[in-house]
């Protein structure tokens, strides 16, 4: 299996402050991948470094083979297919379900085409997505009217849609306090795995250990360790640093 994104040597500063440092990843097509680690480990950044929002002082990265991510647009890198969806939805309450998708379609579309209207396939498109996020039943539906969960399903259907190859989750249950919401988030972003690639930040151990297959632990800009979650939990760094002492005595 090929690498979709590699990672290496990247350092980023702000104002003199080093937020990744030396950092080299690579994660593997069609692997879900979770990214963990302590706040300021430079979780977000990282994110930003992938959707070019912002730029290494040094190091490469490379995306689907060929493609140096350092030197490419936002809007670029969309259409190249890379998704992300922030903690927080970003959605408009006062679209429906299918709206909202028929929105995120025009991302990727050329000028003419945006004024082409919707099409018999993007209509199947649309309803094929729904139905993977489980929304079928609420496609007419307005978003504001939407749990807080389903917004959240919302979210990563307008990536889905695109048909993106590597998929960024920002922290996809923060604010989810409903057990079947969280349970479902996490059987969807499982069963995406494979045909898109996926990386997750998550603070939610729980959830983590639910869900997750490889774990990175980040730490002051670094890679700490990687692996299994049952590596990465019986780690004694990642204990000390991240976990806490609590944890192992709680019975992690």
């Amino acid at each position: 299996m090929s690498d979709i994104l590699v990672l290496d040597g990247i350092t980023v500063a702000f104002d003199g402050f080093t937020v990744l440092d030396n950092l080299s990843l690579q994660v593997a097509r069609g692997e879900l991948r979770f990214l963990i680690g302590p706040n300021g480990a430079g979780k977000t950044t990282l994110l930003d470094l992938l959707t070019g929002k912002v730029r290494p002082l040094s190091g490469t990265a490379t995306y689907d083979g060929n493609v140096d991510l350092t030197k490419e647009t936002e809007h670029m890198l969309v259409r190249m297919g890379i998704g992300r969806k922030f903690q927080t939805p970003a959605i408009y309450r006062s679209l429906t379900c299918s709206e909202h998708l028929e929105v995120a379609l025009g991302f990727r579309r050329t000028l003419p085409a945006l004024f082409s209207g919707v099409g018999k396939a993007d209509k199947q498109r649309i309803e094929e997505v729904l139905e993977t996020v489980g929304l079928s039943h609420r496609a007419g539906v307005r978003a504001g009217a939407l749990s807080h969960g389903e917004q959240q399903w919302l979210e990563i259907a307008m990536m889905l849609v695109q048909e993106p190859k590597l998929m960024l989750l920002d922290e996809p249950v923060a604010g989810m306090t409903r057990p079947d919401e969280r349970e479902k988030t996490g059987r969807l972003i499982r069963s995406l795995a494979g045909k898109h690639t996926l990386i997750v930040t998550e603070h939610d151990m729980e959830f983590v250990r639910t869900f997750a297959e490889n774990v990175t632990v980040l730490h002051e800009g670094r890679v700490l360790t990687e692996g299994t979650m049952d590596v990465v939990q019986n780690d004694p760094t990642v204990v000390e640093v991240y976990l806490g002492r609590s944890y192992r005595k709680a019975g992690a």
